[in-house]
């Protein structure tokens, strides 16, 4: 009497195995599925003029030893995750920052990530323009002669297209300016929406999003603990 009891007893343990060992798998893959992308957002070292605090927009000026030594300390940080796409602005400020954190090869050049053109601010600090305009505001009035903050958020728009129909992560070299102003599109507030997003040189961001590509999100904001001391 016992053989029949313990047959079907075995045989119904096999089935309770495989239904869990499917559940398992299809566990696995609804988690593959839905992973999200993530973008990484790097602003480049420092220069001489974003030590002074100088607006550094268009003019090609290289880092400094300390914005070198930043952009190495970037190697680690950067190892996970895998990057399906990188692109940094063609300024030697972004391109010589990703060139450092090790990405030069792998890079591709994207004028859209150009920090953002100050016109005849140029090379001015905002102490000195604001004692000719008091109430000049980056983000609402623009620049003589540049860019309003339309302008930039119609080129992060470009980028964030690029970046949505690559569907794997992305790493970004770039500028302070453009990339508040890129972060500001990607939660889909106006350009000027900028303005309450800080970023020091060097330091790292991400983008994705917290449940589906509907809902986009900052993940991590001004990251530098990674920069020497």
């Amino acid at each position: 009497m016992s053989a029949p009891f313990d047959v079907v007893l075995f045989t119904w343990r096999g089935i309770v195995r495989t239904i869990n060992a499917l559940l398992a798998l299809i566990r696995g893959s609804r988690c593959m599925s839905t992973t999200l992308p993530i973008i990484c957002l790097v602003r480049h070292g420092e220069t001489v003029w974003s030590l002074s605090g100088q607006h550094t927009g268009l003019t090609d000026l290289p880092l400094t030893e300390r914005g070198e030594r930043a952009a190495r300390a970037l190697v680690p940080r950067l190892r996970d995750p895998q990057f399906s796409l990188v692109l940094t602005s063609p300024l030697q400020r972004a391109a010589r920052t990703c060139e450092l954190a090790g990405f030069g090869a792998a890079a591709r050049t994207d004028a859209d990530l150009c920090e953002w053109n100050y016109g005849a601010y140029e090379g001015r600090r905002t102490a000195e323009i604001r004692a000719e305009r008091p109430d000049w505001d980056l983000f609402r009035d623009g620049c003589p002669g540049g860019e309003s903050a339309a302008d930039v958020g119609a080129r992060a728009d470009r980028v964030i297209a690029k970046v949505r129909a690559t569907g794997g992560n992305v790493l970004l070299f770039s500028s302070g300016h453009f990339l508040r102003v890129l972060s500001a599109r990607w939660l889909g507030l106006a350009p000027d929406g900028g303005r309450l997003l800080l970023l020091g040189t060097t330091s790292v961001s991400e983008l994705g999003y917290e449940h589906d590509a509907r809902e986009p999100v900052v993940r991590l904001w001004n990251d530098t603990r990674h920069l020497p001391e």
